[in-house]
């Protein structure tokens, strides 16, 4: 706390000076530029490939500059936390008192682990005042909306996209993929459901290396909300392609906490609550008609991996490890690994899940304290994106033949959702399938 406190005396204001955007050579390039009081400027690159679908709406639009404007605003939560300077003046772009606040509370919640992990004592009220331009952006004269009539679909590469994306295959929708940074998972299992590369809407974000720099000089560090960079950079690229929803993977077990007793929660800008905020500010900021929901926000863990056990098609496909993501592999030695492996381990035979991971994680011993953080007899969950303790009672449970809790929980259905009814039918033929006695 006192090294924080130091940094904050020592650098007192984070600037957002100006977002550019530039179209050249089959691409559209997002750059900012911030700088912290007495340290460093960041100057950060987002690329998206454009060279394979029409641009239907124009990159700089004023509808398009307000878009990459406000993805600057959770783009800099990743500089800004390095000295956590106690103020913030954007140059660039007026922010009303009601979108201040829904700012902060994104931070605040998106930060929690940072938080946590790094001893800082905060509140939401405090924790940074905002300033902004005092220019307000014109609403007159909008310019209209053309769309194509289909859905983009962020592709992370694990089992709840493939489910997603089978889910959607099942109605014909028409669909484009989205990814932002390349990982070889995410494309072998958007082959998988059948689709070509071409149908794959692909951005590249770029972390100014000044940053890392700062983090090995011993400046803070830890985990933001990654979640809502892909919300907002999915919701230009949808915009630019004409999509009409932003179409998630995001299932009800992200709501939980990772710390027990507190809203400290790894999964933040995956949860319900974020979702519902995020579709306010696009109608409130934006008035875009475009919708942004998670196809399996009703489901739990335990239901969408009974559901992916049915796909085979995708079991040497999908990759759900952060450590071995860079070399397609699991490693099978971090929390995730282990809870992929525990709520799949129901529905498959134990060859059919060594041939996928390689090994038995249950047996594994280096995995035995992972193991009792996913099953609650720990404070802390795994910092990882994991399901819910009750899920993985259930799934342990019936690995040890008792299958009451994982029958009770495979037949739930969360009335939290967003989804649109278009796409409820599909949805609920899922719920039919995964809540089957089999």
């Amino acid at each position: 706390m006192s090294h924080f406190n130091a940094l904050r005396t020592k650098h007192p204001v984070f600037h957002y000076h100006s977002y550019r955007i530039e179209q050249q050579n089959g691409q559209v390039a997002l750059r900012y530029d911030f700088s912290i009081e007495n340290l460093c400027e960041f100057h950060p690159v987002t690329i998206i490939d454009t060279h394979n679908f029409a641009l239907l709406n124009c990159p700089d639009s004023p509808e398009a500059q307000d878009l990459v404007f406000s993805l600057g605003l959770v783009e800099l939560i990743s500089y800004w936390k390095c000295a956590c300077p106690p103020e913030i003046v954007v140059h660039c772009g007026h922010l009303s008192d009601n979108e201040i606040n829904w700012w902060k509370r994104l931070w605040y919640h998106g930060l929690g682990e940072f938080f946590y992990r790094n001893e800082i004592v905060a509140n939401i009220q405090d924790f940074v005042h905002v300033r902004s331009s005092s220019i307000k952006t014109s609403r007159e004269n909008a310019t209209p909306f053309h769309s194509a009539s289909f859905s983009l679909v962020p592709i992370g590469g694990g089992k709840d996209s493939c489910v997603t994306l089978h889910l959607l295959g099942q109605m014909n929708r028409k669909l484009m993929g989205f990814t932002v940074n390349d990982q070889p998972a995410r494309f072998e299992t958007f082959a998988a459901a059948g689709y070509h590369p071409d149908q794959m809407l692909r951005a590249h974000r770029r972390i100014d290396p000044a940053l890392l720099t700062l983090n090995a000089q011993g400046y803070l560090n830890g985990h933001t909300p990654f979640s809502a960079i892909v919300a907002f950079l999915g919701l230009y690229s949808a915009y630019l392609s004409g999509a009409n929803e932003l179409v998630l993977s995001n299932e009800a077990s992200a709501n939980e906490p990772s710390i027990l007793g507190t809203d400290v929660n790894h999964q933040y800008s995956k949860s319900y609550a974020f979702e519902r905020d995020f579709n306010d500010y696009i109608q409130q900021r934006f008035a875009l008609p475009i919708r942004y929901f998670s196809l399996l926000r009703p489901f739990h863990e335990l239901q969408i991996a009974k559901q992916f056990a049915a796909l085979p098609q995708y079991h040497f496909a999908f990759k759900s490890c952060n450590i071995g993501s860079k070399r397609n592999a699991w490693c099978c030695r971090c929390a995730k690994c282990l809870f992929v492996y525990l709520v799949l381990a129901p529905f498959l035979l134990e060859g059919q899940m060594i041939a996928i991971f390689g090994k038995n994680l249950l047996k594994s011993p280096y995995l035995a304290e992972d193991l009792q953080g996913l099953l609650g007899n720990r404070i802390e969950k795994p910092f990882e994106c994991v399901g819910t303790i009750e899920e993985a009672r259930a799934a342990f449970d019936a690995l040890q033949g008792s299958s009451i809790a994982a029958q009770q929980l495979l037949c739930e259905f969360c009335p939290e959702h967003n989804i649109p009814a278009p796409f409820l039918a599909e949805v609920e033929r899922m719920l039919s399938y995964v809540c089957t006695i089999t």
